[in-house]
């Protein structure tokens, strides 16, 4: 099948459970049904791997969090064209995950080669190294598949270090992943070549431009994982200032190239070893008064929509271009105390955190703004013991305050629907939220939407519209449930269904086999309920 791969907006956001609260718990994507696929060279169709995707059990004790993961992700891995023999494989590991990172005060910790931190989807990160290097000795490179170890054994640091997010570009999947023996990883921000402003490869031209998540400028990124020392890992934009304030920007590393035409001990600057080619090839520039830029880890401590009394954080950082920017992620050392997180067995007691099944089904939750009023609706499916509803503002997205109270149905298998009017409201963008509350005083919160006086996109787009062919479905940031995508005809008839899988971006209907005519396209997930028109063309 041929596939386009096209950009779009939305903004649609997780429940979170009041019974437990840290993101290091509640941030896993979990599955224990579906399974994986692969693209082999050549071939546009994905083929089954039988591996369990994201993460199969997380539980918790009082200091840490345990993720059991296969460490393959609900996206299509490969093909990997270097010569990488290798496929994404069963990893069945546990990991060990510190619930109260601390920064390490005494001389910090270089990342090393192998795993230096885990995705929300079980995925490995690695940091910019591959192994290989330049051995001055023999003026040759050294490590690697093909060559002369390096001295020193393989993971030992050199003089010049290969960057392999530089030298390993062709190897790369569309998700710009591979895997070293079996153990898929990123080096880098895991959003899909195709997305990026300036596209550098070509992988997704006949494979899936699918991803952990896709890029949005205008929204904070998401949380997409940890590092070894505990501390999060966020996607490429965030608040601008630490306090939260500033709006939206890209958040930006605070390396260099250096100016340089030769290497001490190494080769020359050339088109064979342009700068960038090697790890020391950058330089760290302090930028005093400059929030949105990093510290020599990646890092800042900084307020964000998981974290909103502040925490350190890295950034998955990328240029103007959203072409990936080293450090990449971490490095090249760590800002808290690091180890290695990977253990046979869980040694001790621990409770299993099961996502919570709500009381209350909230099936559609959105809002405008009609001059100086915010009309807020939305929708259950079904409602057990249900108290009733707080709705709560925000101008900032990080602290709330009650906006009003509507009550609620209390139990009821049929749908509802209700309507809140927020009166007198303050100018430029407001951030709303819903918190249901249940007969027993037990409460949740449903996803933040955020309005402004002006017309907003759309949460979904598809494209191209008319089509003829193929239409694709395409996701802008994380998706972190399941999401069911249905093609209706003009009179109410089901002709097409799929399911973008949460740790996907992407989902794509075949419309070879339909006439020509007007389609109704439905996309419904738990806080999303909405319907595009799309025009199939012969």
């Amino acid at each position: 099948m041929r596939k386009q791969n096209l950009l779009l907006i939305c903004l649609v956001a997780g429940l979170n459970s009041v019974a437990q609260t840290n993101p290091a718990i509640v941030k896993w994507l979990q599955n224990t049904t579906q399974t994986g696929s692969y693209y082999s060279a050549g071939n546009p169709n994905t083929i089954p791997n039988n591996i369990l995707v994201n993460c199969q059990e997380v539980s918790y004790s009082a200091d840490f969090a345990y993720i059991k993961t296969a460490g393959v992700p609900a996206y299509p891995t490969g093909p990997f064209q270097d010569g990488n023999p290798s496929n994404a494989t069963n990893q069945n590991a546990i990991f060990r995950m510190p619930l109260n990172p601390v920064q390490n005060t005494g001389t910090p910790t270089a990342t090393n080669g192998g795993n230096i931190g885990i995705f929300i989807n079980g995925v490995a990160l690695f940091d910019y190294r591959d192994g290989v290097a330049w051995n001055n000795n023999t003026q040759t490179l050294c490590g690697g598949p093909g060559r002369q170890p390096c001295p020193g054994g393989p993971m030992a640091t050199q003089a010049w270090n290969r960057d392999a997010v530089v030298a390993e570009r062709a190897g790369f999947d569309c998700a710009k992943g591979h895997p070293a023996m079996g153990n898929y990883h990123h080096h880098q921000n895991p959003s899909a070549f195709k997305l990026d402003l300036d596209v550098i490869s070509s992988i997704c031209n006949l494979y899936d431009a699918d991803g952990l998540y896709a890029i949005d400028s205008t929204q904070h990124s998401p949380l997409i994982g940890f590092a070894y020392d505990g501390f999060p890992i966020y996607g490429a934009y965030g608040y601008k200032n630490s306090d939260g304030g500033g709006g939206i920007v890209r958040i930006r590393s605070g390396y260099q190239l250096r100016n340089i035409t030769t290497r001490t001990n190494g080769p020359a600057v050339n088109a064979t070893y342009p700068l960038g080619y090697f790890r020391e090839d950058y330089e760290f520039i302090a930028h005093p008064g400059e929030e949105e830029y990093l510290d020599v880890h990646n890092g800042r401590i900084c307020k964000t929509p998981d974290y909103p009394d502040g925490i350190y954080c890295y950034f998955a950082t990328v240029d103007a271009d959203w072409n990936s920017a080293y450090p990449y992620v971490v490095g090249p050392t760590f800002y808290g105390v690091s180890a290695n997180r990977k253990v046979a067995s869980i040694t001790e007691a621990v409770t299993i955190y099961t996502p919570v099944v709500l009381p209350v089904h909230l099936s559609f939750f959105a809002g405008r703004i009609d001059k100086s009023t915010a009309i807020l609706n939305w929708q259950t499916s079904t409602e057990i013991n249900s108290s009733y509803f707080i709705i709560e503002r925000s101008t900032d997205g990080l602290h709330f305050e009650t906006a009003g109270q509507v009550a609620a149905t209390g139990n009821t298998t049929t749908r509802s629907d209700y309507q809140f009017t927020d009166q007198n409201i303050s100018t430029g963008i407001l951030y709303y939220r819903i918190k249901k509350v249940d007969r027993d005083g037990k409460f949740t919160y449903s996803n933040i939407i955020k309005l402004q006086h002006k017309k907003t996109s759309s949460a979904f787009n598809l494209l191209p519209n008319p089509a003829s062919d193929l239409v694709a479905v395409q996701y802008k940031g994380l998706l972190e449930e399941n999401t069911n995508v249905l093609m209706y005809t003009m009179d109410g008839k089901l002709v097409l269904q799929t399911t973008i899988n949460k740790g996907q971006t992407i989902a794509y209907f075949n419309t070879e086999t339909l006439y020509a005519g007007t389609y109704v396209v439905r996309i419904i997930n738990s806080t999303t309920n909405e319907s595009h028109r799309v025009i199939v063309a012969r």
